[in-house]
């Protein structure tokens, strides 16, 4: 063979990606779209989840007495009437906005009509020196308050703070019976948190959802680009030129 025709050698254009490609590729594209398609259900879950929480804050604010008890309360308005009980609060410790370390200041309301004690969050206190307490004002006497019932509390992962002596109590999350223990008092077996406008409230400004519907679609679409790119990989991998023949060949 000349050298001439040793640099002409053909190539070839077979779709050959070899078994460790097929092995990688078929291994990991279901995982990438499966991952896909579940932040899509996730999605779907927030947006279910956001509306329920829509239709109960639309609903009117009726005081407790009126309640029906068969219906769920999560996220919905009511109208409180009685007094702050100035003994029995909670600090939730852990708590910061703009960076800043603080507490979220947990107190018992006796509402009168329904004679009802329940624990509402009256929002956020900075904390500056965690040598001593932050001072707690309570209103005093009889006040009207626009609160909204929470749903039930996930414990997850907390950030232990140790129980003070007395009151308040310095506390890493939110434990309704202990409280109920603590005070001696019979609460509600749900909270509920004030609302803007509300006579003895602090920094309002709570959180929304931990993640959005949209926060979801952005993930899916992350997955699904992930594997589409590892096939356009697969497919450019298995079509890539070889030349033909065998290249230690003597050339003559």
């Amino acid at each position: 063979m000349t050298r001439s025709q040793s640099d002409a050698i053909p190539l070839s254009s077979r779709f050959a990606p070899g078994w460790p490609l097929w092995v990688f590729t078929l291994a990991l594209l279901p995982i990438l779209i499966s991952l896909g398609f579940w932040q899509l259900e996730r999605a779907d879950e927030k947006r279910e989840l956001q509306a329920r929480i829509d239709q109960q804050r639309s609903t009117q604010a009726i005081p407790p007495s009126e309640i029906d008890p068969t219906l769920n309360l999560a996220w919905r308005p009511l109208v409180l009437t009685g007094q702050w009980d100035a003994q029995h609060l909670w600090l939730l410790d852990n708590r910061t906005r703009d960076g800043r370390p603080g507490v979220e200041v947990l107190q018992v309301f006796h509402d009168s009509a329904s004679d009802l004690r329940l624990l509402v969050n009256r929002g956020w206190l900075p904390w500056p020196d965690r040598r001593q307490l932050p001072p707690v004002p309570t209103p005093q006497g009889t006040i009207q308050l626009q609160i909204e019932v929470l749903p039930e509390q996930d414990p997850g992962f907390t950030l232990h703070s140790a129980t003070t002596v007395g009151w308040p109590k310095l506390v890493g999350s939110i434990d309704l019976p202990a409280f109920t223990e603590q005070a001696d008092i019979p609460l509600q077996p749900w909270m509920a948190r004030l609302q803007p406008g509300s006579h003895g409230a602090f920094r309002l400004d709570w959180p929304g959802l931990p993640m959005s519907a949209s926060k979801h679609t952005g993930y899916a679409v992350q997955w699904f680009a992930l594997a589409a790119a590892l096939l356009i990989l697969f497919i450019w991998a298995g079509l890539r030129p070889e030349p033909r023949g065998n290249n230690n060949e003597q050339h003559h």
